[in-house]
């Protein structure tokens, strides 16, 4: 991306949970500035005074260190060009804001809500794009003498060039052009004092030497007031470059209402940050070949903007399990277990801390459990079976199972040799299944089927010799016997 150092930054927010489109924003301006050598900025957009909590800005870092994602420069780790958080960076937009207004390329604005409301309203009844008509453009001494004695306190408005055409050369979308018109004269300093985005993302991306600036598409209708500021100041215009949005699986904008959409909640679920990484990156990026399995340091080698997509990402969950699910069956049960004690706990199968001998059963549940899911929330109920007191049929399959006329028969010689068995490990409950199978006469699936529907109430499940190992001797029997006399009563 040539010769010069690559900067990107990350500028998110603080004001609610870390979105899962801005995780994929980080993302991609951390996948090339890794594979260019170059620098990532993490930078604090807090102006916004009524929404931004320091509790939110650590969530964003904690999400972006679960996610591996690192940044060069910024709020804790430094720099050369801070301070990292818009807030404290205040009295360097004043200075560039006194430059605007003593050459005339801004002004104060003392239009009240309401007049400009009704503006709004009447330009949008001639079937016209609402904008600033520049009612205070040029407003004299007196004008604002008099609306100041009214307690007017003024915003600052940028004094847009008149029939100017605005061309983006943006990385993902190509040429892309604007009319200065349609814009209209907008505010960059509200009346508080306080910089609006449009004009303290340019200060900040211009003087902290950002040369590439790869955002969401939402922000390509800012772009051309941004570009309008650069050129007035006589600033280095960053290279563009607008990824595609993020919609949900019914093709509108990702919303809550299409299941979670924070960081922190797929992370709560058990989700693993190599897997979610390796689906966001497949979000609004292809790779060359057909490989979807992708390690942190593959995608790195294999990142380019020119795969960047215009059209919109689906979000598919579906697409999002079956990679985690890929990872979980990676991770050792130990692993899946820290993320699915939480859970277990919640259900009330289990009271932390585990003594060691609990932890290693539990494990080994884990183990036993983890080729059926997909996140490790999903432990709970797939253990369950080894939870509960009773056992509930899980459908009429089930049911049907029980109804085996020979189902006393491999019952009562099933307890008893299990009774009898030395050591309960996986090769002697084998033998003994086996061996009812001959004693009685019966297909493995009328010995094997209504034991393992008695223990679970399911018709499928993990392996039945590892569950009666893990129940231990006293808890089959104890099961057997209660469903049976369901089944008799």
């Amino acid at each position: 991306m040539g010769e010069q150092q690559i900067r990107l930054r990350f500028a998110p927010s603080p004001t609610g949970p870390f979105h899962i489109g801005g995780a994929r924003s980080a993302l991609f301006n951390w996948l090339l500035a890794r594979k260019y050598g170059g620098k990532l900025v993490l930078r604090i957009e807090d102006t916004d005074l009524e929404r931004s909590s320091r509790e939110s800005e650590e969530n964003i870092k904690e999400a972006l260190k679960w996610l591996g994602i690192d940044w060069d420069e910024g709020i804790d780790v430094g720099g050369d060009y801070g301070p990292y958080r818009q807030t404290e960076r205040l009295p360097l937009y004043a200075d560039y804001t006194t430059r605007l207004l003593e050459t005339g390329q801004a002004y104060y604005c003392y239009c009240s809500e309401d007049e400009l409301e009704a503006e709004r309203q009447e330009l949008m009844a001639k079937g016209e794009m609402p904008r600033y008509l520049g009612r205070c453009r040029s407003l004299s001494d007196a004008d604002r003498v008099k609306y100041e004695a009214e307690g007017r306190k003024p915003v600052v408005r940028f004094r847009v060039p008149e029939n100017k055409e605005i061309i983006i050369n943006d990385l993902v979308r190509g040429t892309v052009s604007f009319d200065s018109a349609g814009i209209g004269d907008f505010v960059i300093v509200k009346s508080d004092g306080i910089p609006v985005y449009n004009y303290a993302v340019v200060l900040d991306d211009a003087l902290m030497s950002i040369t590439h600036v790869i955002r969401a598409e939402e922000h390509l209708s800012n772009t051309p007031r941004q570009i309008l500021i650069y050129e007035a100041l006589g600033l280095s215009t960053p290279k563009f470059g607008h990824i595609s949005l993020i919609l949900g699986a019914d093709r509108s904008k990702m919303s809550k209402r299409h299941g979670a959409t924070a960081v922190e909640q797929y992370r709560s679920l058990g989700y693993l940050p190599e897997a979610v990484v390796n689906f966001l990156a497949l979000l609004g990026w292809s790779p060359s070949g057909e490989q979807e399995i992708f390690s942190a340091a593959e995608l790195i080698a294999e990142f380019s903007v020119e795969r960047l997509a215009k059209n919109p990402a689906v979000f598919d969950i579906d697409k999002l399990n079956w990679i985690n699910a890929h990872y979980i069956r990676k991770a050792s049960p130990e692993t899946v277990l820290e993320l699915a004690l939480p859970h277990l706990e919640a259900a009330g199968f289990v009271q932390t801390p585990l003594a060691p001998e609990k932890r290693t059963w539990l494990t080994e549940v884990v183990a036993t459990v983890q080729e059926y899911i997909s996140y490790a929330a999903q432990v709970v109920d797939h253990s369950a079976i080894f939870f509960a007191d009773k056992v509930e049929l899980e459908n009429e399959a089930a049911k049907e199972v029980l109804l085996d006329p020979d189902l006393s028969k491999v019952m009562a010689v099933f307890c008893a040799k299990l009774m009898a068995l030395e050591t309960l490990d996986e090769a002697g409950v084998q033998a003994i299944l086996k061996s009812i199978t001959k004693e009685l006469k019966l297909g493995g699936k009328k010995v094997y089927m209504p034991i393992r529907v008695a223990l679970t109430g399911q018709v499928h499940g993990p392996d039945l010799q590892r569950i009666i190992v893990l129940l231990g001797k006293e808890r089959v029997i104890d099961r057997l016997e209660g469903t049976m006399k369901e089944v008799v009563l």
